[in-house]
């Protein structure tokens, strides 16, 4: 009778030692998950921190138009899909339109897009919008402006960074 006691007891022990195995584990997972949630959102914010874009220049010709952009920070920039361009102008008819312009090489469409004209001195990285270059877009819009209308343009970054400038057609 005394040895099945024995043998509860340790059985009994096991499990209560791999419960709080299994509970220490799982909360040792979840700060080690949430400390490299940590790091990575410290790092995120870093980057927008050492990232900066400015308007320099806006002119329009019929319905392009065409932006120049300084890259005033210490980040490259590379991911030209992931650039948002919004365009808020008056079209001939005098309609208000707010859209977002995707970017786009292919200039066989109609549709409204934006691609990269220029990079100017492109010596290092060619392609790649280094920080104290300059980068004129070239955006087609699908309806014409108005004529001595005034509009707005925003330009963001893909880690969130933006500019922005108003311009006259």
């Amino acid at each position: 009778m005394g040895f099945g006691t024995v043998i509860a007891s340790i059985i009994s022990v096991a499990i209560l030692l791999l419960t709080f195995y299994v509970c220490s584990y799982g909360g040792f997972y979840m700060a080690d998950l949430l400390a490299n949630s940590v790091i990575e959102m410290q790092e995120n914010k870093d980057e927008i921190l050492k990232t900066g874009i400015k308007i320099t220049n806006i002119y329009v010709d019929e319905s392009e138009v065409f932006v120049s952009l300084n890259n005033t920070g210490s980040i490259k920039i590379g991911d030209y899909d992931y650039i948002d361009v919004i365009v808020k102008y008056s079209n001939t008819s005098g309609t208000a339109k707010t859209i977002w312009i995707p970017y786009q090489e292919d200039t066989s469409t109609s549709q409204s897009r934006w691609t990269v004209r220029n990079i100017s001195p492109d010596l290092v990285n060619p392609g790649i919008f280094d920080p104290g270059e300059e980068m004129e877009l070239k955006i087609l819009l699908e309806d014409p402006l108005k004529k001595e209308s005034v509009n707005w343009i925003m330009v963001t970054a893909p880690n969130g960074v933006k500019t922005s400038g108003y311009f006259n057609a």
